[in-house]
């Protein structure tokens, strides 16, 4: 067949047997490899979008937006044990929203790494007016046609504030600004919030907006890698880091 190696064309049908002189070889080679470290060669950007830890009003079901809210004893905890996680990826640059429960994430993961955290206004969370505060069943109770209307994936102005493409709009250019300054192969730690990271891989994605409220919320301290290649971004992982944990806060 056309654009095929003779030694691939040459192997037949799938479940023909696999000549003997080809098993050899392949056996060697697999050999040669064992315990070898994985080659980077060729290899693209990573990045890695890291929810910040546990706050009292994630536990009480409040929406945070951008109000700034420290994280909790058991909020520190997770940064701590997903910060031993993370380092082992070797990070080469680490930006973080500067509301403080990002910025008390982002500062696990600088002590042990020793990379300098840069904070970033553009990756705070989606400001949302007059919902910010409330518990999810008040929102509910007091803005039913928003919430509706949200939970459905319409563009909404949640409480009078953003929507969720122009926190993309704002969000987004600080990632690829941060890409840009990477090393070869190199990976960058975003230390953001659930609703803006999940607008951020949408449009990384490419996806239409009404698209991006498929993407389930990440759990407190958790993540999601996008990798690129020939064809653009794409995302390896999602709500990555310990055992599936429920979702609670703003994404609920």
């Amino acid at each position: 067949m056309e654009g095929l190696p003779r030694a691939a064309a040459a192997r037949g049908r799938p479940g023909d047997p696999e000549p003997a002189g080809e098993r050899r070889h392949r056996r060697r080679r697999q050999r040669r490899l064992r315990g070898r470290p994985l080659s980077r060669a060729g290899a693209w950007p990573r990045i890695v979008l890291w929810r910040h830890g546990q706050t009292s009003w994630n536990l009480e079901s409040r929406f945070q937006g951008t109000t700034d809210i420290e994280l909790t004893d058991q909020g520190v905890f997770q940064a701590q044990r997903a910060a031993r996680l993370l380092a082992g990826l070797r990070p080469d640059l680490l930006i973080s929203s500067d509301l403080q429960r990002a910025r008390r994430t982002a500062a696990e993961l600088a002590a042990l790494t020793g990379l300098e955290v840069h904070h970033h206004e553009g990756l705070r969370e989606t400001y949302a007016g007059e919902w910010q505060g409330l518990t999810n069943a008040e929102i509910r109770a007091r803005y039913p046609e928003q919430y509706e209307a949200w939970a459905n994936g319409e563009q909404v102005r949640r409480g009078g504030g953003e929507l969720a493409t122009e926190v993309a709009d704002r969000a987004v250019p600080v990632v690829l600004d941060a890409v840009g300054k990477l090393p070869e192969n190199g990976t960058l730690v975003v230390v953001s919030h659930g609703g803006t990271i999940r607008t951020m891989i949408g449009r990384m994605l490419g996806l239409e907006p009404q698209m991006w409220e498929r993407f389930g919320g990440l759990s407190n301290c958790c993540w999601s890698v996008l990798g690129q290649d020939s064809r653009g971004w794409r995302l390896l992982e999602h709500n990555a880091g310990t055992l599936p944990q429920p979702v609670i806060g703003d994404e609920t």
